[in-house]
């Protein structure tokens, strides 16, 4: 564990950035080898690179397998917690591509005129199914 916080201030320091998540020190790989994290064609001592995202009900909400020769997306880490906490409070989706701050969409099982109600701030018909609003957190 001791290698895994070392690790992160060396990301840290060399990446201009600010890990706060948790890293899982898997030394035996029983964790990796319980999930089929390990790419079929690593080599033994590679570095298990899979990312899991678990929400507070302690689902899974999103996993990222990484090739080793792969950096990790931080922007597109945070762009999905983001997603993930806004859509957990709120009965809208994120689209591709979407960044805090931007359109959202209103969800299906919401009735048009619901939605209006739903989101004052307005809600845009592209298709009856595909509605957008202003994110409404903001």
């Amino acid at each position: 564990m001791d290698k895994h916080k070392g690790w992160i201030n060396d990301i840290n320091e060399t990446q201009n950035v600010d890990v706060q998540f948790p890293i899982i020190a898997d030394e035996d790989r029983k964790v990796s080898e319980l999930y089929d994290f390990i790419h079929p064609n690593a080599s033994a001592t590679a570095t298990v690179r899979s990312l899991l995202i678990i929400g507070p009900d302690k689902k899974v909400k999103l996993i990222i397998t990484y090739p080793a020769s792969t950096g990790r997306n931080f922007n597109e880490i945070l762009r999905v917690v983001d997603s993930l906490q806004l859509t957990a409070n709120y009965s809208v989706a994120t689209p591709a591509n979407w960044n805090e701050g931007e359109d959202v969409i209103v969800t299906p099982n919401i009735p048009t005129e619901e939605a209006k109600t739903r989101f004052p701030k307005g809600v845009k018909e592209i298709k009856p199914y595909l509605r957008y609003t202003p994110q409404p957190n903001k």
